[in-house]
């Protein structure tokens, strides 16, 4: 199968595979939590680095292997058909750049709600410093972590709800290829958005611009209406979907065969 792929989608998809392995393989041995240090930060966090603006496309969760699979089986289909259109070099420019939109729109959303803590923090009286000073010792997914570092700043559990929650926005990483992926799928459904297509538990096939477009639009809902718990990445979904929809139409608009 994989001597079938072309070459960036097939490279991608071992890469991929290669740190999920590696990142199991630290975290059974108690070692370095590689999503951690390479899933995408906040760019305002005391955490952040900026080589994670193109790594954490590389970073999956380990808590599920299906993270990782539903991203790779489309990159797989979706990837190598746009491959083969485009040519090894065009598409790698078109991946890459759906990842960064995906991190770009990411954390311009996220500045709003940074923006809101940081004047409910000042309001309560909390010294903000003394919160960042605090979350490099936090570990994103270890909640004893956030009351051995936060307990001595905040003293009444109102406050500490609200410096928790700053510090959740800091030091939980973005992991995943999926904003580069729905770039794919944004593309595909403009070139193609009459090819038909099947799946599971629905006995029709439906058009590609309807399936996607259904799609990309519940990632918009579900972007503005948040659930507790929810700890998908929507803004990255629609950030990749956005630029994959921006490049095709302006390449369609000027005529042009390639990005270079």
């Amino acid at each position: 199968m994989l001597n079938n792929l072309p070459p960036v989608t097939k490279n991608l998809l071992l890469l991929n595979i290669a740190l999920y392995v590696i990142s199991i393989a630290f975290k059974m041995s108690g070692g370095l939590d590689l999503s951690a240090l390479l899933g995408s930060h906040y760019f305002l966090s005391p955490v952040f680095e900026p080589v994670q603006i193109l790594s954490h496309m590389f970073m999956h969760s380990d808590e599920s292997i299906m993270h990782i699979f539903f991203n790779m089986f489309l990159l797989v289909i979706f990837g190598s058909h746009l491959e083969r259109l485009w040519g090894a070099k065009h598409f790698f420019i078109f991946y890459f750049a759906c990842g960064l939109g995906s991190f770009v729109l990411t954390n311009v959303v996220t500045t709003f709600e940074y923006n809101y803590l940081i004047d409910t923090l000042n309001a309560m009286g909390i010294n903000v410093d003394s919160v960042n000073n605090a979350i490099p010792s936090i570990t994103y997914n270890l909640p004893s972590s956030y009351v051995d570092a936060l307990g001595p700043i905040v003293i009444t559990q109102e406050k500490f709800d609200v410096a928790g929650a700053y510090a959740s926005l800091m030091v939980v990483p973005g992991v995943g290829a999926s904003g580069a992926i729905f770039g794919l799928l944004a593309a595909f459904a403009l070139l193609f958005p009459n090819t038909e297509m099947q799946i599971l538990f629905i006995p029709m096939p439906i058009k590609a611009k309807y399936l996607i477009g259904a799609y990309v639009l519940y990632e918009v809902y579900r972007g503005f209406n948040p659930v507790a718990g929810d700890n998908v990445a929507h803004w990255a979904h629609i950030g990749g979907a956005l630029v994959g929809a921006i490049i095709v139409l302006v390449r369609r608009k000027t005529n042009k065969t390639n990005f270079y």
